[in-house]
């Protein structure tokens, strides 16, 4: 049997959270979920593909801020406008401070050592690390939150 493609109604603003609930529960009980997706720009739903409304079901169970599936699935070219990828730019240089939004490291402040816009990609160091270790995310993963700029014109001014 093909999977199917189920919407999960949130609160507003809580999609990311009820995201990692899910995951967190699929990978810990084995669920038949393969996919759970975030639609860029709609606010209050997640998709969630699975092998079938059990399993999406399951996957939901007893997450804070999911409110719910929509009784039917969607056929995957309903919803594909949504999904589609689009080239960002990102406003990110060599040694910005940024935090982390995603992943085990979510609300850490790292430092950019190297961006491979190519491949959307940065390679950051942790500021609060004993060892400073490179790490590679997605440019998505992280966001800028003081440039290198800004220190350069403090060091001049003192």
């Amino acid at each position: 049997m093909e999977s199917q493609i189920y919407i999960i109604k949130t609160t507003a603003n809580r999609e990311d959270q009820v995201m990692d609930f899910i995951t967190g529960h699929v990978e810990k009980k084995g669920i038949d979920v393969y996919c759970v997706i975030r639609p860029h720009g709609m606010r209050g739903y997640i998709f969630v593909e699975a092998k079938d409304k059990e399993s999406a079901e399951k996957a939901t169970q007893g997450v804070p801020y999911a409110k719910g599936i929509l009784a039917v699935p969607v056929d995957y070219h309903e919803i594909e406008p949504m999904l589609e990828q689009v080239k960002v730019q990102y406003n990110i240089e060599k040694n910005d401070i940024v935090e982390i939004i995603s992943g085990p490291f979510k609300r850490e402040k790292a430092k950019v050592t190297r961006i491979d816009k190519q491949k959307e990609e940065v390679v950051i160091e942790l500021l609060e690390a004993a060892v400073p270790i490179p790490m590679t995310m997605k440019l998505d993963g992280v966001r800028v939150i003081r440039r290198d700029k800004e220190e350069d014109e403090e060091q001049q001014n003192e």
